[in-house]
């Protein structure tokens, strides 16, 4: 298959396919004489291996040397992955369940104890995500944002307002491909606000995109500014990741 082909079997871009080529982390197997890349069975294998471990957070260096380590298991890999994600959609399952029955219960439909109030928010670590990061290293810690205790009341609502420029200035962008120029330049904007109150890693940046589509929070407040927006947030702050990293 070619590269573009690729591309839109796997639902990604063509220059994140060149990026994984130049770094070494999916070298296709074959070149046409035109030049064009071919991609084998064996490359699509490792792709899809690569995209379910970017979907657990994983940063593309640190993936690079567990997908080269000689003694890397791929079939063992896989069975972790879906045991992570069946995890996470058990938690998300008894989340939404919880949640329904706390709406009907303001709406006077049915009683509730404080105990049915938090059954299914267990933040405990998944012993999923412990496995992996005994096999794999510690590479995909979560962090959350930095707190902002200095600013007064006028540079809060000044820093709110930057924030919403950068909010619609992406929302305008949120059709184009997270990987554009426009798009990196803008969510660039974004990284360099962020690191002006806290320490922000690649790994950190990518994680907290993930984290505006997992909380349902953020989703709903930045998807104030264009429905779909927190998505292709997370998605051009996993690019611009990659390219730090690279």
């Amino acid at each position: 298959m070619r590269v573009k082909e690729v591309a839109e079997l796997a639902g990604i871009s063509v220059r994140t396919l060149h990026h994984y080529d130049e770094i070494g982390l999916l070298v296709p197997d074959g070149v046409t004489e035109a030049g064009y890349r071919i991609y084998s069975e064996r490359n699509l294998e490792m792709l899809q291996q690569i995209l379910f471990f970017r979907e657990l957070g994983f940063p593309l260096k640190r993936i690079k040397e567990i997908v080269t380590d000689p003694n890397f298991d791929r079939l063992a890999a896989l069975e972790l992955h879906r045991n992570m994600l069946l995890e996470r959609r058990k938690r998300l399952d008894n989340m939404l369940a919880t949640l329904e029955k706390t709406i009907r219960h303001m709406k006077g439909e049915i009683p509730m104890t404080a105990q049915e109030r938090f059954e299914g928010l267990d933040f405990s670590k998944n012993p999923y995500e412990e496995e992996a990061r005994k096999r794999w290293g510690d590479e995909a810690v979560d962090q959350s944002i930095a707190a902002l205790r200095s600013l007064s009341k006028e540079e809060m609502a000044g820093l709110q307002n930057e924030m919403s420029a950068i909010y619609r200035k992406l929302a305008g962008l949120r059709h184009t491909a997270p990987d554009s120029d426009e798009a990196q330049a803008a969510i660039g904007e974004w990284y360099s606000l962020l690191r002006r109150f806290g320490n922000y890693p690649p790994e950190a940046f990518r994680s907290l995109g993930q984290m505006y589509v997992d909380d349902e929070r953020f989703t709903k407040n930045i998807d104030k500014f264009g429905e779909g927006l927190a998505a292709f947030m997370r998605d051009a702050m996993a690019v611009y990741a990659d390219r730090l990293q690279a």
